[in-house]
């Protein structure tokens, strides 16, 4: 996976990623449902971002940025379920993991600093 400094290109990156990924895995009882909640919450973390780019305040901002966090989180949380569904398919599920671990740092590092400016 090609790592972008662009933020809103890296989102829409990761995006596709999830797509690409969830196309990949066999649809059974276990894996249903968990691919369901990776394609919403992989895929929101970049809209999420281009919501945060055209807030319409700081606080907007704040509140955008701490969404494109949580679903960041969350789709690290199902990045893990899914591998224990399908551990044949871990070595390409570690790499998205990665990235989405990735996002949620850099992502968590700007809620933190743009909150602390605000409250000064």
């Amino acid at each position: 996976m090609e790592v972008s400094f662009d933020l809103e290109d890296r989102t829409t990156k990761f995006g596709k990623e999830v797509i690409f990924l969830s196309k990949k895995i066999p649809r059974n009882i276990f894996t249903e449902n968990i691919i369901r909640q990776l394609l919403k919450s992989g895929t929101s973390i970049g809209a999420n971002y281009c919501e945060a780019n055209n807030a319409e305040s700081r606080n907007d901002f704040i509140h955008k940025i701490a969404l494109v966090k949580k679903e960041a989180k969350e789709t690290v949380y199902w990045l893990g379920l899914l591998q224990a569904s399908v551990p044949e398919f871990s070595n390409i599920i570690l790499l998205v993991e990665k990235e989405a671990r990735e996002i949620f740092y850099i992502f968590n590092s700007i809620y933190d600093k743009t909150k602390n400016n605000s409250s000064q």
